[in-house]
């Protein structure tokens, strides 16, 4: 069971208008009056119940990214190396991918976590411009 708290709903209201990557930092700069303790806490709970995705970035540091709540099984993510757009993708084709890791390497993977990286079409389109 999952409680709303002002805090949290604070939290959430910012998060959702970053509408990109932030750092704990960046979040705690926006916010008024919620000490950094409280906002680490409560981000973390948002991460346990799926509506923020946090990955580790090129140069070691935390990110997070709001992605809404999700309950789909057969999920991974796109990330975009230029613009660090992170891409919620729901498709039945990476059944068969778990379904090699797991027979032929014996390996359950857990596939909220997957994160594919590259580059996006918007990017992909910029960097093909004369």
């Amino acid at each position: 069971m999952t409680y709303n708290t002002k805090q949290k709903e604070n939290i959430l209201n910012v998060i959702k208008s970053l509408n990109c990557e932030f750092t704990i930092k960046e979040l705690y700069d926006k916010l008024n009056s919620i000490g950094l303790t409280t906002v680490y806490r409560l981000v973390d709970k948002l991460v346990e119940e799926g509506t923020v995705k946090k990955t580790i970035g090129k140069d070691n540091n935390t990110y997070y990214q709001y992605l809404g709540v999700c309950n789909h099984k057969n999920h991974f993510y796109l990330k975009c190396d230029r613009c660090s757009k992170l891409e919620h993708v729901d498709c039945d084709c990476i059944i068969n991918l778990w379904d090699h890791i797991n027979k032929e390497h014996e390996f359950d993977p857990s596939n909220d976590q997957i994160i594919i990286n590259g580059i996006c079409k918007d990017c992909n389109k910029e960097s093909h411009l004369c």
